[in-house]
């Protein structure tokens, strides 16, 4: 027998009491276990029950109610919650960290914005999770959890303000309040499949919201019906009932569904077919956004990498990148320095490193930031004047996966605030609409107007929205048109011709003759190929990556095709993808300098 075991029952002989302590030890272990599985068990229930939404639950019931014969007020009846960065009189405000809330008092007052629309008859039902300090895009918060992306729960719900648009994705409110600076509405507005809606820079009041960085913060919202997103936006904007009639001239920015890695007969064709039935629209236009702001912003020259394999448009939106994030650090530093470096506060990895990078970043020449800003706000207001809508891709990727050990790519990261800088940097207003689904995760696009055009948008947004969601739904349940078969003699003719308009540097005639041989002969690896390097000479990146990949799958040993998908990935900012590509290319042809020269480049740029 057990030595130990021997003992106890020796000295339990002689003192009975000893096995009372020990029955009663054995049931306090028993009862702590059991109210740690319940307490466990309970908070996985609560979590389903919110999709770990809500930070703090509470009611602010709406102001009285005029009585009859006043008309009801115009949110009466809608409850709403707010992201844990606006001021409620009597609460905490947690600015999404532990931290910040230990250090900091009840508020005195409640914000404006939540006033506003107590005020308009609406009820606040609690705070909701967000990134810690309003730093971060994946919607990931360290000590208070991830909100549960309610269409895609495998995957983040995107942030910060992830708690505000799980919220309202889950259905557990009419709407939610989220305040955006680098896409923090935007990006979990496209990642949970709802209507986010950025206002012009300053347009909402900010009176008793956090600051992250104060050029680039707006106070924004989310909605499943964009009824009820048009009357939160009358509240907050304090708009007039009407306005003069206009027509509405769409411009889709081709280069930026370029990065985007959902089709575009999911998006551009579906908003085209759209409008082609509705009144007031004039016939869509198309342009190259990223050389536009090349030529009309010219601060952003030094800003500019050099390299000779990207595209002006796509170096002059990371530059534009790359001045957003070095203003919204100056700003963070000069907003919170003084606690982050009292408190030190625990945050999370990612958070981390952004929040030490704003803190010890030493600005140089902080006026060419607000150079560029004004120049941006210039560029955009002349190109869309009181007419224009600019339609893009919210975002490039689809939602990364929850608890991803390795974090944020910095492709990831790259390409989408590639996207979400034009509406930051210019101020102008910005709509997140749903468009169904691609492989299995939610997809979206934006559409953005000039500065104070926000009625103008939430108009246009709530004249389309119906007709846009029948659009995807007819789109959604189309099959592609198989591909046809024909003469090999004639392809071959048609691919001859390609070559020759290629040469004459003709590339979309080029890119005609190789689709017409492509018709003929769908078996062909050169024709796939060869319209894939015309592509690329159009900036047509996703399609020569789509071309090559087809070519690649009819002839593995197709050196061309992986040099020409491994140029067309780099230039959508997917370099781990492009290096593979140029692996490949060098596997196959170890003395292709070209390859070689490609495959170090990427490699230096990645460290």
């Amino acid at each position: 027998m057990w030595k130990p075991l021997e003992v106890v029952k020796a000295n339990a002989s002689s003192h009975p009491k000893t096995w009372i302590a020990i029955g009663v030890g054995v049931a306090g272990i028993v009862i702590l276990a059991e109210t740690r599985r319940r307490r466990r068990r309970r908070a996985q229930l609560i979590e389903k029950e919110d999709f770990g939404a809500f930070l703090e639950r509470f009611e602010l019931l709406p102001f009285p109610q005029p009585p009859p014969p006043a008309s009801r007020q115009s949110l009466a009846g809608l409850i709403f919650a707010i992201k844990d960065i606006f001021e409620v009189k009597g609460y905490v405000t947690g600015f999404g960290s532990p931290d910040w809330q230990r250090t900091h008092e009840e508020s005195g007052k409640t914000a404006l914005v939540v006033t506003a629309l107590l005020k308009n008859g609406a009820s606040c039902v609690g705070k909701t999770i967000m990134d810690e300090l309003a730093f971060g895009i994946t919607g990931e918060n360290k000590h208070y959890g991830t909100p549960i992306n309610p269409q895609v729960s495998s995957c983040i719900p995107g942030g910060s303000s992830s708690g505000s648009a799980v919220a309202v994705a889950a259905g557990l409110v009419d709407f939610a309040l989220g305040t955006d600076t680098i896409g923090c509405v935007r990006i979990p507005a496209s990642f949970c499949g709802i209507i986010g809606f950025r206002p012009s820079h300053g347009a909402v009041s900010a009176i008793g919201v956090l600051p992250n960085s104060q050029s680039l913060d707006t106070v924004g919202w989310f909605a499943r019906d964009p009824s009820v997103l048009h009357r939160v936006g009358h509240v907050l904007l304090q708009l007039n009932s009407t306005e003069p009639k206009r027509t509405r001239r769409l411009v889709f920015a081709d280069d930026l569904f370029q990065l985007s890695k959902v089709p575009t007969q999911k998006s551009v064709h579906v908003i085209r077919k759209v409008t082609e039935n509705l009144s007031g629209y004039q016939p869509p236009k198309h342009m190259n956004l990223g050389q536009y702001i090349a030529s009309n912003v010219p601060s952003l020259k030094g800003f500019r990498e050099e390299s000779t394999k990207l595209q002006n448009g796509t170096l002059t939106l990371k530059a534009l990148s790359s001045v957003m994030v070095s203003l919204q650090r100056y700003e963070f530093k000069s907003n919170h320095e003084e606690w982050i470096r009292s408190v030190k506060p625990k945050l999370g990895p990612d958070v981390s490193d952004c929040v030490h990078a704003a803190i010890n970043t030493v600005h140089e020449n902080v006026k060419i930031l607000y150079k560029v800003r004004t120049e941006m706000r210039a560029a955009l207001q002349s190109f869309l004047k009181d007419d224009g809508i600019l339609v893009i891709p919210t975002v490039a990727d689809p939602p990364l996966k929850r608890g991803t050990k390795k974090g944020l790519s910095l492709e990831f990261h790259n390409r989408t605030l590639a996207l979400t800088s034009i509406a930051s940097m210019s101020g102008c207003c910005q709509v997140t609409l749903p468009l169904g689904k691609h492989n299995d995760c939610p997809i979206s696009v934006s559409f953005m107007t000039f500065h104070g055009g926000d009625k103008f948008l939430l108009d246009t947004v709530l004249g389309i929205y119906s007709s846009l969601q029948e659009q995807v739904s007819i789109t959604s349940n189309s099959l592609p048109l198989p591909d046809i078969n024909g003469n090999m003699d004639t392809s071959e003719l048609l691919k001859e011709k390609g070559n020759a308009a290629f040469k004459g540097k003709q590339w979309n005639k080029a890119v005609n003759y190789y689709t017409e041989a492509i018709k003929l002969n769908g078996t062909n690896a050169t024709y796939y190929s060869n319209r894939a390097a015309a592509y690329l000479e159009l900036g047509c990146f996703q399609q020569a990556e789509e071309d090559c990949s087809n070519a690649i799958a009819l002839d593995k040993k197709n050196v061309k095709a992986y040099m020409r998908r491994g140029t067309a990935r780099e230039s959508l900012i997917r370099y781990k993808e492009a290096i593979q590509d140029f692996k490949h290319a060098l596997v196959l042809e170890p003395q292709n300098k070209v390859a070689n020269l490609a495959e170090k480049r990427l490699r230096k740029l990645m460290s």
